[in-house]
């Protein structure tokens, strides 16, 4: 439940929130939870939105506008909500982040990353000392961090990374590379994966913070994507990366089991979550086009086939939302959830790209085109059947589990 200290602005009350297709709210939450998605909803909308064409243009949001919305942000204490209150975050449970990581969905990545703050619970990980270096400064925004999993030769395949640490006294030497880190021009720091015990296999890998400026620690230059405009994707480099006994996060040899902790809630929450928030913007954006487009004298909405894309659409977002609301109330009662979390992020992106793909067909050549935000919809939607694991393998994880039994897949056994 949302903290009932949290400074909402008292005109934001909770009369509409464009979250359900019909704006009513939802009786299935308590009315601190409705005041969260009505809040973020309408942060979203006024705040964000009027933001997203100048980024598309520039392919960069500009320091104004980053410390434009992130003060916002703060002042209604919505920056890290998945981070404990003794941390300085938002103390959300699950459920409730999910709720709130559905509405980032509506907006662009770069504006939610700058918004409301990009905070790895692996960080949750560290000692005393740790949380206090890294958790609390990230929770406050005053630091910024990326995850460095993804290499040349292990993206999906999370324990096939190259990257090596050596220990040495008072230490580790780093040397390795890793790929399309998001948000590594910008980030202050980075938790990075590394082989620290090769003849151990995937119990042979541990997780560092390295933080930038380190000798030896270099970036490349920013990739290009398809979508994601204002983002950044980057290399990075070490060469006899030297770090202390204390950057090692968690302990030797855990670095597996964190990595795929961390991607486990990024995936619920990141991926699946925000794919119903995307979709559900996409159909409203759908909805809205088809009661106003006249053709041949008609509403386009009047046609048979043109409701039909839309009924699909609604019936498709509907059950990808409950299937991550039971992920998400599972983890909140105890449950590593992993197999309702592969499901979710498989069904959750894939009718994101269904949804993104009704939507330019119902716009026509209007979706094509870069005057209407359909365009940038669906070149943002294509990757998350790509990040954080393929659909295929989900796929994959979702029947090893099924054929070894694993107990509560289907939820009522």
């Amino acid at each position: 439940m949302i903290r009932a200290s949290l400074p909402f602005v008292p005109q934001w009350t909770l009369e509409r929130s464009d979250y359900w297709s019909g704006g009513e709210l939802h009786s299935e939450l308590t009315d601190e939870q409705n005041l969260l998605v009505s809040t973020v909803s309408r942060f979203i909308s006024n705040v964000l939105h009027p933001l997203e064409e100048r980024f598309e243009t520039d392919d960069a949001l500009s320091r104004a506008d980053a410390e434009h919305v992130f003060e916002k942000s703060k002042e209604l204490g919505l920056y890290a909500l998945n981070v404990p209150v003794e941390y300085g975050g938002g103390g959300l449970s699950s459920f409730d982040w999910i709720l709130a990581e559905e509405q980032f969905g509506h907006a662009s990545d770069i504006l939610v990353r700058r918004a409301f703050g990009n905070v790895y619970d692996i960080l949750l990980a560290g000692t005393a000392s740790q949380k206090q270096r890294w958790l609390a400064p990230a929770a406050s925004g005053a630091k910024t961090f990326s995850i460095a999993f993804t290499e040349p030769g292990a993206g999906s395949d999370a324990a096939g990374i190259a990257t090596r640490a050596e220990k040495i006294n008072g230490g580790w030497v780093i040397n390795g590379h890793k790929q399309f880190v998001s948000d590594a021009l910008h980030a202050d720091a980075f938790i990075v994966t590394a082989v620290t015990d090769p003849a151990s296999g995937s119990r042979g890998i541990s997780t560092f913070v390295v933080e930038k400026g380190t000798e030896g620690f270099s970036l490349g230059p920013n990739e290009e994507m398809m979508g994601l405009r204002g983002t950044t994707h980057a290399s990075l480099y070490f060469e006899d990366v030297e770090v202390g006994a204390e950057n090692l996060l968690g302990s030797e040899g855990e670095g597996l089991k964190l990595a795929l902790e961390t991607l486990g809630r990024v995936r619920l929450a990141q991926v699946a979550a925000r794919s119903v928030g995307k979709a559900t913007r996409l159909l409203n954006l759908a909805v809205d086009h088809a009661r106003e487009r006249r053709q041949f004298g008609r509403a386009i909405g009047e046609y048979q086939m043109i409701k039909a894309m839309l009924a699909d659409s609604a019936v498709e977002i509907a059950s990808a939302r409950a299937l991550v609301w039971d992920a998400a109330r599972r983890i909140d009662r105890g449950s590593h959830a992993r197999t309702q979390i592969s499901i979710a992020k498989l069904h959750g992106s894939e009718v994101l790209g269904r949804v993104a793909d009704r939507a330019v067909q119902i716009f026509g050549g209007s979706g094509y085109s870069k005057r209407a935000p359909i365009e940038r919809l669906y070149r943002d939607a294509r990757v998350l059947r790509i990040f954080d694991g393929t659909s295929e393998i989900h796929r994959n994880i979702i029947a090893k589990r099924m054929l070894a039994k694993e107990p509560g897949i289907f939820g009522l056994e």
